[in-house]
């Protein structure tokens, strides 16, 4: 649990920004300044260290009062006849009152990843998978497999935390890494005694054959070739058998990574695989993602609706289409006519330009080319207030701890706020 000295130095500290959910950071808080003193990385410390930025509301770029802006807000979106509540980057008291509002309003929900989360979700609902969880992986795996992803770069304390130290039924030293696709880009996957992982290299585009082809040769069936995507086939062959001689064996992949189209069959392959390979020893797929709040999205959603996100409330129950219900879509095709922008992480994260009114709830510090209707500052979960935010894996919610207090109200209180004065208007 987190715990602050007379110093003002927090220990124990929980990230909500790294996706496997550290909860070893060492903090100082000075004002509204934050500094990483311990444990930190590249993700983790550009994210706790933002300066605070600009915290009053605006309407059209001239700063107003919270109640002005929330009433604008209510205006806004009780007026358009299909909003569309995107981004949703918050934590989970945020991500139910941004459904409670949707409901009210009969608009569209959608996360700002959900087109990479797709890609997962779409195996799930049709075909299902076998995954672990971060404790499972630190304390059994003795054999990771990283498909097309550069772990290092996205979660650059996975290795660290997951991988080189010893677990309940596996040392470190007795671990092997694997790359299948992209190289990693530094050095977190080398173990403490110097062995570096077995990589075998390909682009993008070849990908998805060369899954297919691990896949044949993990079921021992014949192929007529000598190598797919530059990689030589017996090289794959003994990759295959590591595999079945594995005694907990963990595949895992970032599907933000997997930028082709259909990605999602790659994806569909590789946990077919998992299942062959559980025919005869343990293996489990590790989807790694849960940054900008995409996994809490996921859940929240999941549990009030029975549906991910791209849910439409227009006809007075929730309407999951994992297609027509696209952000990207809704808004090319001009089917929504008003936007509320979610982002209380990443105040870089902007809202895409549009041409109907915007609200937007981010992170203090947003910098617009065109100002939107609306722009309310709010806290960041885990910095400005406490919460809960879902990591990677999805098992554990990790508890969030206020760390300053710079007068921002959460997500969650200003669509709460909203809500009220859009209830206000309709009853009207």
């Amino acid at each position: 649990m987190a715990n602050r000295n007379e110093q003002g130095v927090w220990e124990h500290v929980p990230s909500p920004f790294c996706g496997i959910g550290s909860d070893d950071l060492k903090i100082r808080v000075s004002g509204s300044r934050i500094e990483v003193l311990e444990n930190g990385d590249a993700v983790t410390r550009e994210a706790f260290e933002q300066p605070l930025g600009e915290t009053r509301p605006m309407i059209s770029g001239k700063p107003v009062s919270l109640e002005e802006a929330v009433e604008r807000a209510a205006a806004v979106l009780a007026e358009a006849e299909l909003p569309l509540l995107a981004g949703l980057a918050t934590d989970v008291a945020g991500m139910r009152a941004a459904l409670s509002l949707a409901d009210r309003l009969g608009a569209v929900v959608d996360n700002m990843n959900s087109r990479a989360a797709m890609r997962n979700i779409l195996v799930l609902q049709d075909s299902g998978w076998m995954t672990t969880t971060l404790a499972e992986v630190k304390n059994r795996a003795d054999l990771l497999l990283v498909v097309g992803t550069d772990v290092e770069s996205l979660f650059p304390r996975f290795f660290q935390r997951h991988i080189w130290v010893d677990g309940m039924f596996v040392e470190a030293a007795d671990r092997e890494v694997v790359y299948l696709g992209k190289a990693p880009s530094g050095y977190a996957s080398v173990s403490p005694d110097g062995r570096k992982p077995t990589v075998l290299a390909c682009e993008d585009r070849d990908l998805p054959a060369v899954v297919s082809m691990l896949r044949l040769l993990v079921n021992d069936r014949p192929v007529g070739v000598d190598s797919v995507g530059g990689i030589e086939i017996q090289a794959l062959k003994e990759l295959a058998g590591r595999l079945k001689s594995a005694n907990y064996g963990v595949i895992a992949w970032a599907a933000g990574a997997l930028e082709w189209e259909h990605a999602e069959l790659t994806v569909q392959i590789t946990c077919e695989m998992i299942k062959d390979l559980n025919q005869r020893t343990r293996c489990s797929g590790l989807p790694l993602g849960g940054r900008e709040g995409d996994q809490t999205a996921t859940q929240v959603c999941g549990w009030q609706t029975g549906y991910p996100v791209r849910v439409r409330f227009s006809r007075g129950i929730p309407e999951y289409d994992p297609y027509l219900n696209a952000t990207e879509r809704l808004l090319e095709e001009g089917e929504v006519d008003a936007l509320l922008w979610l982002s209380a992480y990443n105040s870089s994260r902007l809202p895409p330009r549009v041409g109907v009114p915007t609200v937007v709830l981010g992170r203090g510090g947003m910098n617009f080319d065109q100002p939107p209707e609306v722009y309310i500052p709010v806290g960041v979960p885990g910095i400005d207030h406490a919460g809960h935010t879902y990591r990677t894996d999805n098992v554990v919610a990790v508890r969030l701890f206020k760390l300053r207090d710079s007068g921002l109200p959460s997500s969650a209180q200003v669509l709460e706020a909203i809500e009220r004065a859009v209830r206000a208007k309709l009853s009207s």
